[in-house]
This record gives C-alpha cells, structure tokens and sequence, in this order.
C-alpha cells in the first residue's frame, strides 16, 4: 500500500470518527434534520460553502473550462453562489421564523398538503443526479488512487457506503461537523496546490496570459436569440433552480438565529465563488505543464485531467492535500445531498399517508436514508458515461419550473394562493416535459419556457374565480 492510499485511508477514518461522534448529539427528528437550529455563524458558513462545493467543482467544472472556456461553466460559479446570497438577503430570515422542519413545509403551511405533495416529490426526484455525480466522483477517485485496481463501480459502491454510515446517525449534526473539518482541508489543500502547480506552470500570470490568448476567459453568448436564451436558461437554472432545494434550506434553518443563516449563506455563497475559480486554474496549467497529455484525456475523459497532474508531477504532500481536499469536498456535498431528499421524502409524503410521532418520524427517516442511498447508488451505476457537470446541471431543472415560483411568490405576493399554486406548478412541469420531449427544434430552452408559464400559472390561477383548493394565509 502506498503512502498517498495510507494517508487516505487515515483521512476517511477522522471523517467517519468525527460524524459518528456528531451523532450523540441527535435526540429527536429536530435534531437530525436542522441540528436542533443551534449551529454558530462559523459552522454555517462551512456548511452553506459546502453545499456547492462538490465533484462538479473539482472535477466537472475544470474540465468543462479545458475544453469551453468561462462560456461553458460561468454559469455555475456564478449561478451557485449568487443562489446562496440571494436565499440570505431574501429568503434566509423569512422561512426562518415560521419554524419550518423542511422546505416541503412551507408550500403546506402557504397553501395546502397537496401543493405540498407534488413540489416535494419533485424536490426528490432532482436529488437523483445531484447525489450519483457525488458518488460517480468517488469511485473516480477511489479509481485513480488505487491505480486501476479498485473499479469505478467498486469504487462508487465504497463511497457511497463511506457517507451512508456517518449520514445515517448523525443526520445534520454530522453532515456540519464534518463539513467544518474537511471546509478547512478543501481550503488550505487548494490554496497549497495552487502554489505547487503555479511554480511548475512558470507562474500565475502565465497560466492566466495562456488562458487569455486561447480565448478562455470569452463568456458572453454570440447576438444570436438561440445563444442568448440558451445562455439565460443555464443562469436562472443554477440560480433559481436550486433555491428550493432541501439541501440548502436545512444548512441555513440548521443557524441558531435569522441573522446567522442570512449572514452565513451570503458569507459562504461569496466564499464558494472566489474558491471555485482554483480547480479551473489547476486544471489549465495542466495544459503547460503537460499538454500531450491534456489532449489526450479531452478525448478520453477530461474530468481526468487534474488528478493525473497531480499524480505524474507533484511530491506526496501536495497529493495528499490534493486528494485530501478532493475526498472533503465530494463527501460534505454527498453527505448533504443524501440526507436532504430522504427528510423531505419522510416529512412531506410519507408522513401524509402515515402519521408517525417524532421517534417513529426518526426512525422512518433513517430508514429511508438507506432506501435513498442504495437508489443514488443504483442510478450512478447505469449512469456512467454522462458527465459529472451535466448530472448536477440538470438536478436543477426540475425544482426550477415546479417548486421556485410558488415560494418566491408566496413570501412576496399577498395575493398568492393555492390555485394559483397549482396552477404554476403543473403548468410548469407540463410544459418543461413537452419542450424535452417535442421541442428540439425550438430555440427556447425547455426549463426557461418552464419557469416563464410556471410564473404565469400562479398570476392567473390566484387572480381568476377560486374553484381549485383552499385560500391561503395572506403573508407571512
């Protein structure tokens, strides 16, 4: 066994120590789902950093940015972070005093359970791919790492067993605990690595001249209606699609005040930002360090790109730093993205169908982190071959034309009700499935035509006659 693989196998043990650890502190399904909202301003701001800093910032974004330059990724540095600023300027504080235990309750809560029903089971649905990119770049690293000897199914099947075991026990106290601790590992291993690979490069403003030259740092769209709206609907997809995501809700709800889940997700937001932008130049140094073999993997697997940099022309501390920080980042995102669809799917539709006091919910949602776990896992076996930045980018699109509107209008909109809540969540669903299905040859992207009749579902439903549901509440 080599040393890297030694001090790997050391890393996942701390993590796994460190979660089980948190697990003492989980009493009741409160706890499990939101840490008893008792986290300080420093473990949420880890934790909402966490949440984006996944596989698909290690590994998807660079290499999107290798083969596209800022016009293929822009829109996830940017979509992401500004998704975590705007929940803490506009929705943090709001949703956090009406004392919710998950984002499914708040659409019961403004307009009724079935409203409820249907945007949670969508909620769940967009964590499939969400969480197999996670346990897809698991089995990658587990891949690399052991030389080709571990399998990337193999690999995937450790993975996901590794998060599953601290996950299950300790719910949201262990996914913030060990977020903390591998936060300050991502942390100090990329900006580590980034010195590292700078010297080997020739220096930053190499790389960044390099870049430049090669048209890397080109964002905009062409003037052209198809580019220009393709261009949009892959903003407003990071940027609005993931706001009424479970997993963002329960790291900011997890705060002990409104002021530090506002303050932590701008905070955190922001950090993601700046630190997102570190693989991408790890990985195009690669192209002056080694291009032979840059072009080699852009026609086999570009995701490859900067662990093999690393593994063929760093000393062991800035590979164990580089997989350390890799492992961290995979882990608190697979972590939080595990548990969030399976406390949704127990509070807002199981517990409908079969009402359960708070051990028994416990219990249930536990069970159901397993059910889910092995589900991710599953669909990450069939789904190898598709990008990891393609699986996270189209997590979104579902929760972006069902589940966005009915909350931005519901906190901003006293005329806001059920029927119109109905109305703009099939309405948005139908005709995203439609434009996927019968639209290629549009130049409307299907999600953006989905988000513009979700929007217009809601006005039109909550200002015609009532015949659908209950009146809702008038604010909050």
């Amino acid at each position: 066994m080599s040393t890297l693989v030694g001090f790997v196998i050391l890393y996942l043990l701390v993590s796994i120590a460190i979660g089980l650890y948190a697990a003492t502190r989980v009493k009741n399904a409160g706890d499990y789902a939101v840490a008893g909202r008792s986290l300080p301003l420093y473990v949420v701001v880890a934790t909402v950093f966490a949440t984006w800093f996944g596989s698909e910032t290690v590994l998807g974004i660079p290499a999107k940015f290798v083969e596209e330059g800022l016009g293929g990724v822009i829109e996830d540095p940017f979509g992401s972070s500004m998704c975590l600023i705007l929940v803490g300027l506009f929705f943090a504080r709001k949703l956090y005093r009406m004392n919710l235990l998950t984002i499914g309750d708040y659409y019961r809560q403004r307009y009724n359970r079935t409203v409820e029903v249907i945007v949670s089971v969508c909620i769940v649905i967009s964590y499939l791919g969400w969480v197999s990119a996670q346990i897809t770049a698991l089995g990658l690293v587990f891949n690399v790492l052991s030389q080709g000897a571990i399998m990337v199914s193999t690999g995937m099947l450790i993975g996901a067993a590794i998060v599953l075991l601290y996950t299950l026990f300790g719910g949201m106290w262990s996914v913030a605990m060990t977020d903390f601790f591998q936060m300050i590992i991502i942390v100090v291993g990329l900006v580590y690595i980034a010195f590292v690979v700078s010297d080997l490069a020739g220096g930053a403003g190499k790389v960044i001249d390099h870049a430049a030259a090669a048209g890397k740092f080109q964002f905009a769209p062409a003037l052209t209606s198809k580019d220009v709206l393709a261009f949009v609907g892959a903003w407003v997809t990071m940027m609005f699609g993931s706001i009424p995501q479970q997993d963002v809700f329960q790291r900011v709800m997890s705060a002990k005040s409104e002021k530090v889940g506002a303050v932590g997700s701008v905070t955190g937001g922001s950090l993601y930002f700046v630190f997102a932008f570190i693989p991408m130049f790890l990985a195009y140094s690669a192209s002056l360090i080694d291009p032979q073999m840059v072009q080699t993997l852009l026609d086999k697997d570009a995701q490859m790109i900067l662990p093999t940099l690393i593994l063929n022309n760093t000393p062991l501390l800035a590979q164990v730093m580089f997989f350390g920080a890799l492992l961290s980042a995979i882990m608190s995102t697979a972590s939080g993205t595990l548990l969030a669809p399976s406390i949704t799917l127990t509070e807002n539709v199981l517990r409908e169908f079969f009402p359960m006091n708070d051990r028994q919910m416990l219990l249930a949602t536990r069970i159901v982190v397993v059910c889910f776990a092995v589900a991710v896992t599953a669909f990450a076996l069939i789904s190898q071959g598709t990008s990891i930045y393609d699986m996270v980018g189209n997590a979104y699109k579902v929760t972006l034309v069902s589940a966005f509107v009915p909350l931005l209008m519901g906190l901003y909109w006293k005329k806001a009700n059920t029927q119109g809540a109905l109305f703009s969540v099939i309405g948005g669903l139908a005709s995203w499935l439609l434009m996927e299905n019968f639209g290629g040859e549009s130049i409307w992207p299907p999600q953006l035509v989905g988000l513009l009749v979700s929007f217009g579902g809601m006005v039109i439903g909550s200002l015609a006659p009532q015949r659908i549901g209950r009146q809702a509440a008038a604010s909050h």
